[in-house]
């Protein structure tokens, strides 16, 4: 059997049906996973915290998606008004349901890759914090928000050249795409940065022990939407997938 990878979808206040709360997910997470040799099976976000630890013991790896942004409460709760007013669209229920989903793999010891929102919350949930708002709080960033081209390699990230994502992507300089307005800010201990764009804003990251976890990489951008034509990103859920299978 393929391995099972638990997926994490977002939280929306009225769906397709009845209008009711409901979740959302793009399909090219679960496409991506697919073609790479694993099963993907979404989250409930009505999971209690006994059910997510039953889910991540009968997963064989976690992914974490992108989506909104994170409440400040979590890692900034001091933050001045007029900053937290550029947030958008936060997902209370998502961020409990997350913070719990990262203990427990970290508990349980299970393959984990963490992409946009996810990147975010992994390093909030080992106790980091965020840039909350880069154009009002990074001064000469780029222009890191660009959703009208997301499926578009928009600019450059280093890798640092031992690390695991190097290698799998076979460079040191892979274009990404960008569709995110907050970023890591101070890093969580047991983390080390692993790529950065021009203007220090961190685009990836991993464990500073890998036996900490079978297997764990984080990035800021969105390989799903590039894999299907940019190849060299399907090494990086191959990886994911074979770790997750025990491989």
């Amino acid at each position: 059997m393929p391995p099972l990878i638990l997926v994490t979808p977002c939280q929306q206040a009225a769906g397709a049906e009845f209008a009711d709360a409901s979740i959302s997910l793009s399909n090219r997470y679960t496409q991506a996973i697919n073609d790479t040799g694993g099963m993907p099976l979404v989250l409930p976000v009505t999971a209690t915290r006994d059910q997510v630890a039953e889910l991540v013991r009968r997963a064989d790896g976690v992914l974490l998606t992108g989506g909104e942004d994170i409440e400040l409460k979590h890692y900034a709760p001091a933050t001045p008004a007029e900053l937290a007013a550029t947030l958008k669209d936060v997902e209370p229920e998502r961020d409990v349901l997350e913070l719990a989903l990262v203990a427990e793999v970290f508990r349980q010891r299970k393959p984990l890759l963490c992409i946009c929102r996810g990147h975010q919350m992994l390093n909030v949930a080992l106790g980091g914090t965020l840039i909350v708002d880069i154009p009002s709080q990074l001064q000469g960033a780029l222009m890191h928000k660009q959703i009208e081209r997301k499926m578009e390699l928009v600019h450059d990230v280093t890798l640092t050249a031992d690390s695991q994502l190097a290698k799998l992507l076979r460079t040191a300089h892979p274009g990404t795409n960008s569709t995110h307005h907050q970023a890591v800010a101070c890093v969580a201990d047991p983390l080390r940065v692993t790529g950065t764009t021009t203007d220090g804003v961190i685009e990836s990251m991993e464990l500073k022990d890998p036996a900490r976890l079978p297997f764990l990489q984080s990035v800021q951008f969105h390989p799903e939407r590039l894999y299907d034509r940019y190849p060299h990103f399907a090494e990086l859920f191959r990886a994911f997938v074979r770790a997750s299978a025990g491989q």
